[in-house]
């Protein structure tokens, strides 16, 4: 009976038990019910279609405030004390004359006359002033070597140049030099390259001309007869003129482009107050730290006269250039009427600012106590600049990734039963994130090469977003499909709860900052002053994190968080998209002239993936509140597939003569003949042709079905010619050779042996003369055992000159002395020396064949064309 009830009781209270079990389940149960319809109701969890929305409303506002920054040339209204309207006058003056090649009648007479009787008048018209004005003009002749962009001598003789001195009455001990050039490349009116920068500074010196007090410093302004022709006028003005001593700072105003806006694009070396001072006085500022570390690296060629003044001289500059429309420079495009009025205004409203700045400057009497150091600089979309030492950059780049680390550590560091999977997941999603950079970077260099393959490269040379849409897609389709594999397969996000999703969400934000964090330290432990781009990159999204910290806590990812938090990536990544965007402004025209060594597919495919990856990294997380992605994938691929189908049909050619937006082929014909001469002077052999040079990939594969003559039997690399290939035209699978009629100038080339000596040592000085066109090209080839121990040319022993001459030159003479070894036999000779002379301009640039073979090339192919002749002596 007790027995019994024992058992009873014990079954009552095991019921009981249960039931409380099951009531406490059910409360569980309950509550997570609740939770989650506490997150369905607060998180919002994105829907695919609001998640693309909101994706594509941020790029699209992105891309507005960086076109409005780009294609805007004045944001700000003018100062009105430059004239635009008189300096685009002179613009269509110096023009006027058409191209201006170093040593043609334009250039040497027509254009200097036309500068010298503007700065007459500008003198005539101070005269009565506190401030004097001095004209004079110079002829340079010397010599150099420049080991970049190619070991060579530059050998000149009277190049122009017009220097003006303006001044105190009482004179000035220090200056400021302002410096363009006047000539142009053969073929180009050369308007913005760099007639524009004269008009400019002739507008400029007016300005400043007029005032009314007195100067602090003075202000040279070089008016350079031969920059294209390898800096030579430069050259001559720094080491010939007695004033270089006296100045402290240079602006040289050039251009890489037609128009637009100008750039800042070096600035040094060193001397941060020059920086600073362009900061403190421009109205229109355009500047990146970024594009001077780019340019000085070397990555993007640039060899102007800033070049020469700061390694010849050692004097601090800011090197300006107009970078908008790279296509049309040095073309026959390169035309007034393409440069804006309002670009105009705007670099001479900076220049004349900037200028009349630095003369007023205490720091320029003595420039070395502020010369160490450098800055970190940037515009903030053209509304003003952002300057700080480099130094101080790096303690603020250290503290920004020092805050965001510790952010990431507390989570890191939490007990495992408060974090749970945290430190295994932040692993695994940054595997993940890494991963899908990786794959998309290679998934379009592989498209690239098919594109290659096909023959379809540079399709997006005239329609750039079209390599966009291919390249675009693909890369961000890789990177989506990577982690919407991670969801499904790896953290099944279609089984979790929204709350498990926003911990994901928060955690590929943690992956984010985490690799911002890497490369902004990276940066910063290279010494590079553009680290102040991840900087930003890791701040904004981090505080727009922490200020929404206790918003995301209580309710999610709301629809107001989400809006916050993308108002605050914007500030970044607007910023990064303008320097984006600069650098493809500036990067893809340069692969119309860039050679046929590297595939530009490959490079254009790698910067656009690089570029989805960098701003998409901040919305990734978005992915994982999203519902799904497979219409977002299945878009992706149908954009994919139908510019793929274009591009293989050829839909997209990659030139253009559209007057309104040329994208021309860049292609170079010489006519030429080559003769060898025995050592007698008898002739050996002769030939003579038309070389065809083309400046980028593609070749001729798009010149020859309307030149059938040009097969792939007729390259250039198949004809050496008296071991001098060196000297000829180059060889290389992209350029073509094909026979032509001899070519006979009205002006040969005359070459003579003026005399021979032997000295006491047994060296051999032979002594030569040669006279021709302005530019001759000469290769000295001493014979097996010989040596060349000495010459006339810079001081050094050398092998290549190129040689270069104004008008009203006389005959080019110099001397080489050659040692022979001490057994020799003299029927070989001891020397070879291969002499080219090449008509740029006049009545000898062209032949009445060479006109009819340049008929028959397309009009969307720019071609430059010359006449040459090449001869080989030995003795």
């Amino acid at each position: 009976m007790e027995d019994g009830t024992v058992v009873r009781m014990r079954k009552s209270s095991i019921n009981n038990v249960c039931i409380e079990n099951c009531d406490t389940a059910k409360r569980r149960e309950s509550g997570d019910s609740e939770l989650e319809k506490k997150y369905h109701q607060g998180a919002c969890m994105l829907s695919e279609r609001g998640a693309c929305a909101l994706v594509l409303v941020l790029i699209c506002a992105l891309w507005v405030c960086a076109y409005v920054c780009m294609k805007q040339p004045i944001i700000r209204k003018s100062t009105g004390e430059f004239d635009a309207t008189r300096a685009r006058k002179y613009l269509e003056s110096i023009t006027s004359v058409g191209p201006r090649p170093v040593g043609s009648a334009e250039n040497e007479i027509m254009t200097v006359n036309f500068l010298l009787e503007q700065l007459e008048r500008v003198r005539s018209e101070s005269v009565d002033g506190p401030n004097t004005i001095t004209v004079e003009t110079r002829k340079h002749s010397g010599s150099f070597t420049d080991e970049f962009p190619a070991d060579f001598t530059s050998c000149y003789d009277q190049i122009t140049n017009i220097v003006v001195r303006l001044e105190p009455r009482d004179g000035a001990e220090h200056f400021v030099l302002a410096n363009c050039h006047f000539d142009s490349v053969p073929g180009s009116p050369g308007a913005s390259d760099d007639a524009v920068s004269c008009a400019v500074m002739l507008e400029v010196l007016h300005s400043i001309s007029d005032l009314s007090i007195p100067l602090n410093h003075g202000v040279i302004f070089l008016f350079n007869g031969a920059e294209e022709a390898h800096l030579l006028a430069s050259h001559g003005f720094v080491t010939q003129h007695e004033l270089v001593k006296k100045i402290r700072a240079f602006v040289n105003l050039e251009a890489c482009g037609v128009g637009g806006k100008e750039l800042v694009f070096q600035t040094g070396p060193e001397n941060p107050w020059l920086i600073q001072a362009y900061a403190d006085a421009v109205k229109h500022p355009f500047a990146s730290v970024m594009g001077q570390e780019i340019f000085q690296s070397g990555v993007i060629p640039s060899y102007t006269d800033f070049h020469i003044f700061t390694t010849l001289s050692n004097i601090p500059g800011i090197d300006l250039a107009f970078i908008e429309n790279g296509y049309l420079y040095h073309t026959k495009y390169d035309t007034p009427d393409r440069i804006l009025t309002d670009s105009i205004q705007r670099a001479g409203d900076n220049v004349l600012a900037l200028l009349k700045h630095l003369v007023t400057m205490e720091t320029l009497a003595d420039p070395s106590e502020y010369r160490n150091g450098s800055m970190v600089f940037f515009d903030v979309l053209g509304l003003t600049m952002v300057v700080y030492p480099a130094r101080f950059g790096s303690v603020i780049n250290y503290a920004v990734a020092v805050a965001s680390l510790i952010y990431l550590a507390k989570k890191y560091l939490w007990p495992k039963e408060v974090c749970g999977r945290y430190r295994q997941q932040l692993f695994h999603g940054l595997r993940v994130f890494v991963l899908s950079w990786v794959m998309a970077v290679l998934a379009v260099l592989g498209l690239a090469w098919v594109v290659t393959r096909m023959g379809r490269s540079m399709f997006w040379f005239t329609h750039f977003y079209a390599s966009i849409g291919l390249y675009g897609s693909v890369a961000a389709g890789t990177i989506i499909l990577i982690h919407t594999l991670a969801r499904m397969h790896y953290y099944r996000v279609r089984h979790m709860f929204n709350k498990q999703r926003l911990k994901l969400s928060d955690l590929f934000f943690d992956v984010s900052l985490l690799l911002w964090c890497f490369i902004l330290i990276v940066l910063t432990l290279c010494g590079l002053c553009s680290a102040y781009i991840p900087m930003l990159m890791v701040f904004f999204p981090f505080a727009t994190k922490l200020l929404l910290h206790r918003h995301f806590a209580q309710k999610g990812a709301s629809k107001i968080y989400i809006l916050f938090y993308l108002l605050g990536l914007s500030l970044p990544c607007v910023h990064l998209l303008h320097l984006i965007w600069i650098v493809f402004e500036v990067f893809t025209p340069i692969m119309g002239r860039f050679g046929s060594d590297i595939p530009p597919d490959r490079v254009i495919a790698a910067l656009i993936a690089i570029t989805t990856a960098l701003l998409s990294s901040y919305l990734i997380h978005l992915l994982y509140l999203a519902s799904t992605t497979k219409h977002a994938l299945a878009a992706l691929c149908a954009v994919f597939v139908v510019m793929f189908v274009l591009v293989s049909c050829g839909v997209f050619f990659p030139y253009s003569s559209n007057p309104a937006s040329p994208r021309p082929k860049r292609v170079e014909v010489q006519h030429f003949t080559r003769t060898c001469h025995a050592l007698n002077g008898s002739l050996e052999k002769t030939d003579s042709g038309y070389w065809i040079k083309s400046f980028d990939y593609t070749g001729m594969s798009h010149i020859a079905p309307h030149i059938p003559e040009i097969t792939n039997n007729t390259r250039s690399d198949e004809l050496p010619f008296c071991d001098f290939n060196g000297l000829f035209p180059s060889t290389s699978e992209q350029n073509s050779y094909l026979p032509a009629p001899a070519v006979s100038p009205k002006s040969p080339l005359e070459f003579k042996l003026v005399s021979k000596k032997l000295s006491e040592d047994g060296a051999v000085k032979l002594s030569f003369e040669a006279k021709g066109p302005s530019s001759i090209d000469m290769n000295i080839m001493p014979h097996p055992g010989f040596s060349l121990t000495g010459c006339s040319f810079a001081n050094r022993t050398t092998y290549k000159i190129k040689y270069t001459h104004g008008v009203d030159a006389g005959p080019w003479t110099f001397w080489i002395e050659v040692k022979p070894p001490s057994e020799y036999l003299e029927d070989n000779g001891m020397v070879s020396i291969a002499i080219s002379a090449h008509y740029l301009f006049g009545e000898d640039q062209q032949t009445p064949d060479l006109s009819l073979f340049l008929q028959k090339f397309p009009n969307w192919a720019f071609v430059t064309s010359q006449v040459s002749t090449y001869h080989v002596y030995k003795y």
